[in-house]
Formats: structure tokens, C-alpha cells, sequence
């Protein structure tokens, strides 16, 4: 009875040798996910202790490729990044028409709120799915929306949410707003003013602050003057370039904190997360690039490994399919952040915690304690379903 089991165990081994096909694995499913940028050239820098980072972004979509990748071994998917960079200056429309073809549908994009309109609304991007990593700003939100866009940063509003949230619970209901002279600096102003009505703060005063300061060899003249004569609970300062926040912090009239851009500040990331297994993936991302993860390189990554989740519970690599399951309740995402994230299907937005962080220490993390909602305490940071302006 052995010696005729052995003889067929031979004669089928031999006849699997003989028929590949019969044993084969079928091919893998390939996801293929864009990346978007374009070159960004230095910024006037206030302090030369922050190096430029000209590839902001890219480093933590390659980690999702390969985590993805990781789970695709079992499922059947290969994922692939195809990296499209526009050069300064350069036609963005003229380069998605050149280099972006119907085999890729997923498109992570790190560019300003004015040049992601302009992409988007070409006619040729009408049938993809983007992935906004680059731009937080309230309007691509509500008015100016687009419908196959999702936004993985946390917006100004709900940068500013978390801020007064955290000032609620300390009772520093006081605030002296410190206003930049660029138009991101008032567009973030104008989040913090919403912040401050929604939370009972009070903007006892609010400045703009003038580049006729030399902070360089005044700082310690200039800001007691410009905060004198208020009384404030915190100074909030919204200077998105860095052009004179940090100049503010231990000059200013009163002992007071600052907080905003600068001093204790909201963030999707931040080098001194080490939470909910948040070292592991600081120490992945700091062992393959040699530099700490920003949030712009967390939201490539958060990007990348939605696409991955979706595409593995559909089993599709089509743009509907992913769309509809990334809006879908079933759709959950672990982001380092000790709760489950997801997509808000009237704006888009990837509903997360917001790291509140001072240079060296986390501080704290919003949505925080007490703060309520019916379906979910993360929608008590931005613009809830009531609120929205997303048509």
C-alpha cells in the first residue's frame, strides 16, 4: 500500500513538473499611485538651523508603497509609485496631460490650494481620485471643493479647533492675535477668529505685525513694545512662513505662552509623537532618509496607505471602487494616533487627532477629553456636516 502512494506522489510531481500552468500562481493585480509635486524654491528662512527639504513628501509615500506591498504578498497586489514632478515655474496641466495616462487613477498631490484647483479641474483629471497632501486650506473644503479630491492634512479649522480646545481646558480664554502679512497668514487669522467663537475665547487684541522690525538686532526692544499695554492670557501668533514667530516667545511684555505657528503648534505629525506605535514608524522613516518624518511626509504616507486598505478590501484597483469604499462607513485607517481615522463623505477630509506640540515635548492631542459629538468627538475639529460649504 506505501510503495503504490509513493509511486503516485512520483507520477503526480512529474506531471506538475511537466504542466507549469497547472501549479502557476495567477498574476499579481497591479495598483499603480501617482505622486504629484512640484520643485519648491528655498524659502526666505528666518533661522538657518531648519534645513531645506526639497523632496518633502516623497519619502513617506515610498515607505506606503512598501507597506502596502507587504500586505500585497498575500493578496495578490503589487503597488507602484510613479513620482511626477513639475519643475519651478512649469506648466502643471501641461505635465499631468504629458506624463499621466488612464492606467493611473490614485494621485497623491503636494501642491498649494491654487495649484491643486488648477489641476484638478482639467478635463483630463475629471475621472481620477487625488489624495490632497500638500494644502490645508479651508475653502478646497467647502466652496471650492472638487468632489474627487480627499484631503489627508488637517485643515486651519481644525488646527485651530485644537488649539482652542486645549486653551478651553487651561483657561486661557484671553488671546492676543499676532497677524502676519501673507495671505496664508489671514487666511489661518480668519480660522482662529471662527476657533475662537465656536469655544468661548475672547480676542482681547489683534496686531499685524510689520517687516520693518529687524528681529535680528531688535527683538529684544521691538517685541515688548509691540505686546505692551494688552492683558492677555496667550499670544497666538499665525505666521505660516516663519518669518517672525519665533522671535515672539520669551521677549513679549507679559510671561505669557505663545501658541499657533509657533510655540505650541497644531500638526498632523510631529518628531515627538511616540505613541500608539509612532516610534516605529519615526524610526523606519528616520533609518531610510536620515531625517525626521514632517506632516507633509505623513500625509503622503497616510495617502498611499488608504489607497492600499482600499484596495485590498475591494479586491479593485478601479478609481470608483477604491472612492466608494474609502467614503464608505466600513473604512478604517490606522494612523499612530490611537484611534481609528476615516474619510468625512461631505468634504472629503481624513478625520484625525491633531498633535498639539511644542518644540521638543507633545503636549497634547485633540479632539480633547470632554469635547462631545454625536456620531464622533474627531468631528469637533473643523467643519462638521451642518457647517460645510462643500456642495
Amino acid at each position: 500500500m506505501n510503495s503504490m502512494r509513493i509511486v503516485k506522489g512520483i507520477l503526480l510531481a512529474n506531471l506538475l513538473l511537466a504542466c507549469p500552468l497547472a501549479w502557476s500562481a495567477p498574476p499579481k493585480q497591479t495598483i499603480k499611485i501617482g505622486y504629484f509635486s512640484q520643485e519648491r524654491l528655498p524659502p526666505v528662512a528666518l533661522s538657518n538651523l531648519d534645513e531645506f527639504i526639497p523632496d518633502q513628501g516623497l519619502p513617506g509615500a515610498g515607505i506606503g508603497i512598501s507597506d502596502n506591498n507587504t500586505t500585497g504578498q498575500f493578496t495578490g497586489q503589487q503597488f507602484e509609485l510613479k513620482q511626477i514632478k513639475v519643475p519651478v515655474g512649469g506648466d502643471i496641466a501641461q505635465v499631468f496631460k504629458q506624463q499621466v495616462d488612464d492606467s493611473l487613477g490614485l494621485i497623491v498631490v503636494n501642491l498649494p490650494a491654487e495649484q491643486l484647483l488648477k489641476l484638478v479641474d482639467i478635463p483630463a483629471a475629471q475621472q481620477k481620485l487625488f489624495f490632497n497632501a500638500g494644502s490645508s486650506d479651508d475653502e478646497l473644503r467647502n466652496a471650492q471643493c472638487r468632489h474627487q479630491v480627499l484631503h489627508i492634512l488637517p485643515s486651519r479649522a481644525m488646527r485651530a479647533d485644537a488649539l482652542a480646545q486645549y486653551m478651553l481646558k487651561k483657561r486661557w480664554q484671553k488671546w492676543f492675535l499676532v497677524i502676519g502679512q501673507t495671505a496664508e497668514d489671514r487666511l489661518f487669522a480668519a480660522a482662529l477668529h471662527r476657533a475662537a467663537k465656536r469655544f468661548g475665547m475672547n480676542v482681547v487684541a489683534e496686531k499685524t505685525w510689520s517687516n520693518d522690525f529687524d528681529t535680528h538686532r531688535s527683538a529684544h526692544a521691538d517685541v515688548p513694545e509691540f505686546t505692551q499695554g494688552v492683558d492677555y492670557d496667550v499670544l497666538v501668533v499665525a505666521d505660516e512662513q516663519g518669518l517672525f514667530g519665533e522671535y515672539l516667545d520669551y521677549r513679549t511684555w507679559l510671561p505669557r505662552p505663545v501658541i499657533g505657528t509657533q510655540g505650541l503648534t497644531a500638526t498632523a505629525w510631529h518628531r515627538t509623537h511616540d505613541l500608539w506605535g509612532a516610534t516605529q514608524l519615526q524610526n523606519r522613516f528616520k533609518d531610510q532618509t536620515g531625517r525626521w518624518m514632517t506632516e507633509q511626509d505623513y500625509a503622503a504616507y497616510m495617502a498611499v496607505r488608504a489607497i492600499g486598505e482600499a484596495a485590498v478590501r475591494t479586491k479593485s484597483s478601479q478609481v470608483q471602487a477604491v472612492k466608494d469604499y474609502l467614503l464608505s462607513a466600513a473604512f478604517t485607517l490606522q494612523g499612530y494616533k490611537g484611534t481609528p481615522l476615516s474619510f468625512r463623505p461631505w468634504d472629503g477630509q481624513l478625520r484625525q487627532p491633531v498633535l498639539l506640540a511644542a518644540p521638543r515635548s507633545l503636549v497634547a492631542v485633540a479632539p480633547i477629553e470632554g469635547f462631545l459629538h454625536p456620531k464622533t468627538e474627531l468631528d469637533t475639529l473643523g467643519y462638521d456636516q451642518p457647517e460645510t460649504g462643500c456642495k
